[in-house]
């Protein structure tokens, strides 16, 4: 009987590692249709008034957003003014109110006419599944996962139980978020779409920055979208979900999901920040944007990344080496403000090499209480006595000390947490974007 139970026990785990095996394989990119970003077009309004409002070809024009309504705001208002495209990235859309707000217009834009083309991380669309696969049944649209998981998509620890041997693939993500309308007025920076990223929620809001862009930089981060867009990491929402069999029960599923009736302007809202800037419709409304010009370029990992074999062929493929070669070239001041900060001994070197110049560097974090992610926190607190002894000045964002600064109110009882990922060096170059 022991010999019976032995065998079929082992005949049991040979069926589970085969069957997770079949599940862990992903469709080939036989189908993948390869697309560019459109050029502006003078047709659109919102190309007119970004070229209205360049006074130098060279140049490109930003518009910090520091305040989560606003930075939703415009959001919204580009993707109602789109008349050609709009290039979607992010690591993370929540089926919340502010996610299927968002979803809800990009659906009316594609029945406009405009293209709309949606690549999301696949990491976190546990129960999005439906509304991607929905928002893919309309003409006009395409959606696609980077980096995805085949099966067993009912939560986050399941999609790794079924991939488990292609976990060095799956633990690299795509934190990029960026937003282009008609290839002429981009958003970039540290906000997802989700609730908490816009002072929304009742429990727990980040404190983050955006910036908008119009100018010379447009066009290169178009060709980063495109470059992730057409990377052997992208899949058609399709081939990981299977396509919809009936689009127009595909469609009603969707409009009864995303259509709930939430509207931005529920609440009562000052027409200018806290930077005193102007509602986005504002000035799109007056046909000119009033922006801080400046030269600028654009970086961002190579999608190929996530297939690299090693740490340090990681690190060569991503953005974070360019800025801190960056920072190493300080003469007077870095400022750092990083969520999810673990500088390692590199990092500690390379912050002690800066003091002993005479560099003033101050960084800031979130506190224990303050951080959505503790275990970073551990990484992260092994080096701070490490990095007082340089001379480093360190802060932390704590979770009673946090203010608020916006107009619209964040309710009560929320948590406020860190998630602003920026640089200033010299008081003359800024980094701003998702990078950790």
């Amino acid at each position: 009987m022991a010999l019976i139970r032995t065998k079929l026990s082992a005949c049991v785990a040979l069926l589970a590692a085969v069957l997770l095996s079949a599940c862990g394989l992903l469709p080939t990119h036989a189908d993948l249709p390869v697309s560019h970003a459109l050029s502006p077009s003078l047709d659109s309004p919102l190309a007119r008034i970004a070229q209205d409002s360049t006074p130098d070809p060279s140049l490109s024009g930003f518009r910090l957003m520091a305040g989560g309504y606003y930075s939703l705001d415009a959001r919204i208002e580009l993707v109602r003014r789109a008349r050609n495209s709009l290039d979607v990235q992010y690591y993370l859309i929540q089926n919340d109110r502010s996610g299927r707000l968002f979803m809800r217009n990009l659906r009316d834009a594609a029945l406009r006419g405009v293209r709309v083309r949606l690549l999301v991380d696949d990491l976190n669309t546990v129960g999005g599944d439906p509304m991607f696969r929905g928002l893919a049944a309309f003409t006009n649209v395409e959606v696609r996962l980077f980096n995805p998981f085949c099966c067993a998509r009912q939560s986050v620890a399941s999609r790794y139980a079924a991939s488990l041997g292609e976990f060095r693939r799956l633990n690299h993500r795509m934190h990029n978020k960026l937003f282009i309308a008609d290839g002429s007025i981009a958003v970039m920076g540290g906000r997802n779409i989700a609730d908490e990223y816009f002072a929304r929620s009742a429990t727990s809001n980040f404190v983050d920055m955006d910036v908008l862009v119009i100018g010379n930089v447009v066009a290169r981060l178009a060709s980063i979208f495109d470059s992730y867009w057409n990377s052997h990491e992208a899949y058609p929402v399709g081939a990981i979900l299977g396509e919809s069999g009936d689009v127009e029960e595909a469609r009603r599923s969707f409009n009864h999901l995303v259509d709930d009736g939430d509207q931005m302007m529920s609440v009562k809202v000052p027409q200018s920040d806290m930077m005193g800037h102007r509602l986005i419709g504002i000035d799109l409304d007056s046909g000119r944007l009033e922006l801080a010009w400046g030269t600028a370029n654009a970086f961002a990992d190579q999608p190929a990344k996530v297939m690299a074999t090693s740490v340090e062929q990681a690190r060569a493929m991503s953005v974070q080496m360019n800025v801190m070669d960056r920072v190493a070239e300080s003469k007077r001041e870095v400022v750092i403000s990083s969520p999810y900060f673990v500088p390692g001994t590199t990092g500690v070197d390379a912050f002690a090499d800066l003091r002993r110049r005479g560099v003033k560097v101050v960084i800031l974090t979130n506190s224990l209480a303050a951080n959505d992610v503790p275990i970073v926190h551990i990484g992260y607190a092994r080096y701070r006595v490490p990095l007082l002894r340089t001379g480093v000045e360190l802060y932390e964002l704590s979770r009673s000390g946090v203010e608020r600064d916006e107009p619209v109110a964040i309710p009560s009882m929320s948590l406020g947490r860190l998630h602003a990922k920026a640089a200033v060096l010299d008081q003359s170059m800024v980094y701003i974007g998702s990078m950790n």
